[in-house]
């Protein structure tokens, strides 16, 4: 009976030691493991570096931004951002420093002489990308132990929403990680005090300088909402750990003083030098109360805002997260189980069990991270949106999931069924769209391969085409056919990937399930950036730019002929941005131009339509672009009148008169 009772006793030991591993957090004195540092790095330079030359920057944001980049270089004006040579005032100055500084190191000031304007200016997203893969790896590393941190930057790398958009020239990726920074700052300014008390002094107080340069980084970054996020959920942490009464350690008075020495002078200039815009409004009215009071509200000039309907707006986050968001229910379930144990570190109660290896810095990135997460994803559902809004909880909901993750893998016999649940279901999901993948391939078998996929697409304009991926509901039959090839890599990717993810588990490969399915993810990721670059016809204008160029160094236009767009500049922002100047605009006084068109020195870039038809055939040469949104109207409005010269995906490119003679023979398509 007594040796019966040691062994229940003893396994019962060998249980209990599998879930309450020992306490020590990892030593930052060790090197990171080669083999992370290799595998999280092949990754980056396989799916992000790999993207960075194609495709041609795209019409709208992308190449808007662009533009102000470009701006400062042409013009050295490093305060106020231009567009197309109108003051663009509602964007904050660090990711157009950064590119313009990218764009001087590649010599690539004229884009339309050179081939490196599109890596030049995605590389700092690149970057931004490892970067945040890299504190996420830091960060979880000291909170959670090495596996959550190699989990937390294969996540980071291989998201869909992560790769998606860092395909546009936008500031949220920037944004995240300078809030993930000072979130970083904030915890490790406090854990120094109780870590090293006698130290305390120097190692707390250059964490808590980090967070509150970080902080002014972010505002540069993206403009007031990073206080909000980072003020809202510090405030709500220090309640909640008691940590308030040792606010000092976070240097308040000479960290405010640093934030704003960092932060303040390019608002004060910009200010001064950005006055006397539309009822005498200037920067500080259109920055602070129409970019961040009224675009909350809804009530922003121009109302050119969506807002995402509240069922879209939650669900979409499985996508973006995707494959990863799969592993939820089983990480809800996790936690819910280990709550108890969990609010007992803040209770000032022993905690046991479940999270017994996590820590007491564990606990607290915890906490600090839900409720960062947490603030966000509310702020924006209720605030107007776009998709990628919600960026900056992506680093720390992937955190999150593979803490989760490492920690269900070490009692393996409890959470098999929930892993093995969502290991399915991915499965299952993954299957169903290699299945309609498949569905496309072989009915498109015998349709002729069309690189002008534009041309091919129903045009059903679903979701306004505001939505990052409106236009796969666009697809037909032999629009289909020119996407044989990411799409016969996507849906082998996802048959065989997710159900080898499977069997691994089942015969408890934890770490092969999860670079199966990074390696999964890697793969769709690459087929979808194929698939962009297939698009890119229609969603880039660079092409008629070229054209445009072609035709003056050839002779068949003259160099005084004026470049038009008409409708709104968005429509065809890549042009001026290759063509290296500005470009006239038909009826396109709205959006990005509104306000800095009421200022008195405004280039005088604006036509009516009755101006154009007045000015068509007379004087120098018209070249003008037309978006396929707009053919009807301009059919309507120049008739006979016009001379196609190159046309593409919908979108044409006309001119008022007929060519020179040395342009006849040319193409144009």
């Amino acid at each position: 009976m007594g040796t019966v009772t040691q062994e229940i006793s003893s396994a019962a030991e060998r249980h209990a030691g599998r879930l309450r591993p020992a306490r020590k957090q990892p030593s930052l004195k060790k090197k990171w493991p080669l083999p992370h540092v290799a595998l999280l790095l092949g990754l980056w330079l396989a799916i992000f570096v790999g993207s960075l030359s194609t495709p041609a920057l795209l019409d709208d944001a992308d190449a808007t931004h662009a533009q102000a980049a470009q701006a400062m270089l042409q013009s050295g004006d490093w305060v106020t951002l231009h567009v197309n040579g109108m003051r663009y005032l509602e964007k904050a100055p660090l990711p157009y420093w950064i590119v313009a500084a990218s764009l001087w190191v590649f010599q690539a000031q004229n884009p339309a002489h050179g081939a490196w304007a599109a890596f030049a200016i995605h590389l700092p997203l690149a970057l931004t990308v490892l970067a945040l893969a890299w504190l996420g790896y830091v960060w979880s590393r000291r909170a959670f132990g090495s596996t959550a941190a190699l989990y937390t930057g294969i996540f980071v790398l291989t998201s869909a929403g992560v790769f998606l958009f860092t395909r546009i020239f936008i500031p949220d990726a920037g944004l995240s990680l300078w809030l993930a920074l000072a979130l970083w700052g904030l915890l490790r300014a406090f854990e120094a005090r109780s870590v090293d008390p006698a130290g305390v002094d120097s190692q707390s107080s250059r964490f808590a300088y980090m967070m509150w340069a970080s902080l002014a980084l972010a505002v540069l970054s993206k403009g007031l909402v990073a206080i909000v996020f980072f003020f809202g959920a510090a405030a709500l942490y220090l309640l909640l750990t008691g940590d308030w009464r040792n606010v000092r350690q976070l240097r308040p008075v000479s960290g405010v003083l640093l934030f704003l020495v960092i932060a303040a002078p390019w608002h004060v200039l910009a200010g001064l030098r950005n006055s006397g815009g539309a009822e005498g409004h200037g920067f500080f009215w259109f920055y602070f109360v129409n970019e961040h009071v009224l675009r909350f509200l809804g009530q922003r000039i121009p109302r050119d805002f969506n807002k995402l309907p509240a069922y879209l707006y939650w669900l979409l986050h499985g996508v973006w997260l995707f494959p990863w968001s799969f592993l939820a229910p089983a990480a809800a379930l996790f936690a819910w189980r280990g709550q108890h144990e969990f609010l007992a570190e803040f209770r000032r109660k022993s905690s046991r069990d479940l999270l017994g290896a996590i820590g007491k810095f564990g606990r607290r990135t915890i906490l600090l991270l839900l409720i960062f997460s947490g603030l966000v994803l509310v702020f924006f559902s209720f605030s107007t949106n776009q998709e990628y809004y919600t960026f900056p909880v992506y680093l720390p909901l992937l955190m999150l999931l593979a803490a989760a993750l490492a920690a269900m893998q070490q009692s393996p016999q409890e959470y098999r069924r929930a892993l093995s649940l969502s290991y399915g279901a991915l499965a299952v999901f993954s299957l169903a769209v290699a299945g309609a993948l498949g569905v496309g391939l072989w009915n498109s078998r015998h349709m002729a391969f069309v690189s002008d996929i534009g041309g091919l697409l129903a045009h059903r304009g679903i979701g306004n085409y505001t939505l990052s991926m409106s236009h796969l509901f666009d697809l037909t039959g032999p629009s289909f056919a020119a996407l044989r090839l990411p799409a016969g890599l996507a849906a082998v990717a996802l048959a065989a990937g997710p159900i080898a993810a499977l069997v691994m588990h089942l015969r408890r490969k934890q770490l092969g399930v999860v670079i199966t399915l990074a390696l999964t993810s890697a793969t769709f990721l690459i087929a979808a950036h194929i698939a962009l670059v297939r698009f890119a016809p229609m969603l880039s204008s660079r092409d008629f730019a070229m054209a445009i160029q072609r035709m003056e160094d050839n002779g068949s236009i003259g160099k005084d002929s004026e470049v038009m767009i008409y409708g709104d500049q968005a429509f065809g922002s890549s042009i001026p941005f290759y063509l290296g100047r500005h470009v006239e605009l038909v009826d396109g006084r709205s959006t990005s131009m509104l306000f800095g068109s009421t200022f008195a020195d405004a280039p005088p870039i604006f036509l009516t339509k009755e101006q154009l038809l007045a000015a068509w055939s007379h004087g120098p040469r018209k070249i003008l672009f037309v978006p396929l949104e707009q053919r009807d109207a301009v059919d309507h409005l120049l008739g006979s009148r016009q001379l196609i010269v190159a046309e593409k995906s919908g979108k044409a490119l006309l001119t008022d008169r007929p060519l020179t003679a040395s342009a006849q023979g040319q193409p144009t398509r």
